[in-house]
């Protein structure tokens, strides 16, 4: 249930103003499960411990702070654990105070090697991830790990840290991503906290750093990051970093770091082939405890998903879920219908019922599912293509630009272009939030499809 801090008995007001604003059935069945990680008097950390931080905060997050500043008062903030904003302040609040070694680090412990899959595609990326986490700073330094989302980069910084965790406890291991980083940085400037900042990055063994694709356009961050890197490596210290494609093609990222990217180890992990989509799901099953007695569904998924392993995964989750829910056996029958509204390869395509005089798909073009998307929000497209980052504005702009990529394949830079001038590097992040959120949860694959049968209706009528 919501907890409170025994210090602070004036937190269970907090629950109480919550219940009562957002209703008892929507709290006992999305925030009862919330709780306390940290208050320092200005920040409420909280966590739900299941994985839904993100998709809380999106969610709930303002109602939950507004709660907060009826009984803390006005300058209290609230922020969730698996959040940028939190990790970054409890970083700083705890520099200092704290040895390096103690650092806390947002690992996955599910995210081990043992738990990884190996097939052809990853082999390579694996082994030079395991001799790292062996033997760190020795062998590949740095180790540069590229794909595109889902294909388990990040499994493998994880299995890093907690391979080291269990076997070598005094390394002291940071795992982050390049938005904590810069919103690390940010704080710490404006917080004039910058020497406990470098502090917290330039004394570990081992720095894991997520998504570095995103330092692009960051100036100040990415000139500060190039100090860290050069501080690591040139007292022998490991790194590891992930990005969705090769150092050379790292635009807007300044030729030096670029450089340093690839002095070490490049590895590729490519999409799993179908004999190791089915050892992903076996697997998956094997540890959640699903019992599946027909080997067909496993079949069915492999099939239907093929290029992201989250997604793979995911698939199975929702259709547990769905057996769970309704009580109905675990069949390749269920598999096929809950498959069906969550995959927008076998959903997409009916969008794209017009046709060119070769009688291949006409997709619909841009403006026409900006506009569907900005009416099925109650939004306008300014909205979509303009500047606002809240919650609602922002899943629907990502909804928008996935649906924009899947039905016409337009260049990324292009459609970047068309939602206010954003690079390839914001239509491929709302692109990995949008697989990553409909493969787990419910109503928002509902919008997906929903979208999608309103975008099918509209281009039928358009040629009709």
């Amino acid at each position: 249930m919501l907890g409170h801090l025994p210090q602070n008995p004036a937190w269970s007001d907090v629950a109480a103003r919550l219940r009562s604003r957002v209703g008892p059935t929507t709290y006992d069945v999305w925030l009862d499960g919330v709780e306390i990680v940290s208050w320092d008097g200005e920040l409420l950390v909280l966590t739900t411990g299941a994985g839904t931080d993100s998709w809380i905060a999106g969610r709930y997050g303002k109602t939950i702070e507004a709660c907060a500043q009826e009984v803390f008062g006005q300058g209290a903030r609230v922020a969730f654990a698996h959040d940028a904003a939190a990790r970054a302040h409890q970083a700083l609040t705890s520099a200092g105070t704290a040895s390096t070694g103690e650092l806390a680090s947002e690992i996955n412990p599910r995210h081990t090697f043992e738990q990884f899959v190996i097939g052809d595609g990853n082999r390579l990326a694996h082994a030079a991830a395991l001799t790292v986490a062996e033997t760190p700073g020795q062998a590949y330094n740095p180790l540069f790990l590229h794909a595109p989302p889902g294909l388990g980069k990040t499994h493998l910084l994880h299995a890093i840290a907690n391979y080291l965790a269990a076997y070598s406890p005094g390394t002291r291991v940071l795992y982050t991503t390049v938005e904590a980083f810069t919103n690390g940085f940010i704080a710490a400037l404006r917080g004039e906290a910058l020497e406990r900042f470098k502090h917290i990055y330039r004394h570990v063994d081992v720095l894991l750093i997520d998504d570095v694709q995103f330092l692009a356009s960051k100036v100040r961050t990415e000139e500060e990051f190039f100090h860290t890197f050069n501080a690591l490596y040139d007292s022998g210290r490991q790194l590891v970093l992930t990005a969705d494609r090769l150092p050379s093609q790292l635009t807007g990222i300044e030729q030096r770091l670029r450089e340093r990217f690839a002095s070490g180890l490049v590895a590729h992990l490519d999409p799993p082939d179908r004999r190791t989509r089915e050892a992903i799901l076996r697997k998956r099953a094997a540890i959640d405890h699903i019992r599946v007695t027909d080997d067909a569904v496993f079949e069915l998924i492999a099939d239907r998903v093929r290029d992201n392993v989250r997604l793979i995964e995911g698939a199975l989750v929702r259709i547990v879920a769905h057996h769970s829910l309704t009580g109905q056996a675990i069949t390749p029958e269920l598999a096929a219908a809950v498959l069906k509204t969550i995959l927008p390869s076998t959903t997409a395509p009916s969008a794209t019922v017009a046709n060119r005089t070769d009688g291949s798909p006409l997709p619909p073009p841009v403006e026409a599912i900006q506009r569907t998307v900005a009416e099925h929000f109650n939004l306008a497209v300014s909205d979509l293509t303009g500047p606002s980052r809240t919650g609602a504005v922002a899943w629907a702009r990502q909804l928008a630009i996935y649906l924009t990529r899947e039905l016409t394949k337009m260049p990324l830079q292009t459609i970047g272009e068309a939602f206010g001038g954003r690079n390839h590097a914001t239509v491929l992040h709302a692109c990995k939030r949008v697989g990553e959120r409909i493969a787990v949860n419910n109503s928002e694959a509902s919008d997906l499809q929903a979208l999608v049968d309103q975008l099918a209706f509209n281009n039928t009528d358009r040629i009709s």
